[in-house]
């Protein structure tokens, strides 16, 4: 009973400034077909963090610590109908979560709403430098997790309402360096975590990252009966999805320029045959 306590006690619950909450309701309640664009606005922030742990690198090098791959990675879970976006960029201090994401609205936010209150369209919100609110677009639920070199690691939550709350991380799973945002997904939105669509998205509208972008995948196998018991294990830990490497061999030349998309299995495969 004191341990759930002293977590309350932790938990501070803040007001979302009145500009930014007028920006969150007029996402929430937009009748807008086009709701994938927050893939985009999330993937491109993933990227701009991870330019900055680079250029703070350049710098002093012991930035980087232990984690020197600058990397996204995206988890989408089909059955909690939920969808992970992740970096080793250089994360957010309790300070950086409470202001840019919540009590300091930035000059483009009311910029943003007076274009769209013209006739602009939604999907012109990152250009505005208010792309994370996006995330409404699709989710009823986001969470953001996030730890930067001089803090400890931060849980950040809101399901709008114009309340967010902020706590310390101290029972997720430990983040070397960066931030993880989990999107709890709307019913009618759920298609964005389908491994399919994920795909297509990013090679629409991500063709100007610069790192790797892997995505976490399961695959389904049929077994002899015999060896249920092992499967039925196995079925819980995701495993990787290797069915459209020869496709994507032959399409090398066609995707130059294009997010380099991994299935996390790749990229362990990767690091397995450099240490051998």
């Amino acid at each position: 009973m004191e341990e759930v306590e002293q977590v309350e006690e932790e938990v501070e619950t803040f007001q979302f400034n009145a500009d930014i909450a007028q920006l969150m309701s007029l996402i929430i309640n937009a009748v807008y077909a086009n709701k994938e664009v927050f893939i985009r606005e999330l993937i491109s922030n993933a990227s701009d963090a991870l330019d900055k742990i680079r250029y703070e690198s350049l710098k002093d090098k012991d930035m980087l610590g232990e984690l020197s791959e600058l990397k996204i990675e995206i988890i989408p879970d089909v059955e909690n109908g939920t969808l992970c976006i992740r970096d080793t960029g250089i994360g957010m201090t309790k300070e950086d979560l409470i202001q840019n994401l919540g009590t300091i609205a930035r000059s483009g936010t009311k910029q943003f709403m007076e274009a769209v209150q013209a006739g602009a369209d939604l999907s012109m919100i990152g250009q505005f430098g208010v792309g994370f609110y996006s995330s409404y677009l699709g989710a009823e639920k986001v969470i953001v997790r996030s730890k930067h070199n001089d803090d400890e690691q931060w849980y950040w939550e809101s399901s709008a309402g114009g309340v967010f709350s902020i706590r310390p991380d101290t029972d997720g799973a430990p983040l070397a360096r960066g931030t993880e945002i989990t999107l709890h997904l709307k019913e009618d939105c759920r298609k964005y975590a389908e491994e399919k669509t994920i795909k297509e998205l990013v090679k629409k509208h991500s063709n100007f990252i610069g790192f790797p972008i892997y995505l976490q995948v399961t695959k389904e196998e049929e077994v002899e009966e015999e060896e249920e018991e092992e499967v039925e294990e196995l079925e819980d830990k995701p495993e990787e999805d290797n069915e459209n490497a020869d496709e994507d061999n032959e399409n090398a030349d066609e995707d130059d320029d294009e997010p380099k998309i991994e299935d996390a299995d790749e990229e362990e495969e990767k690091k397995g045959k450099e240490e051998s």
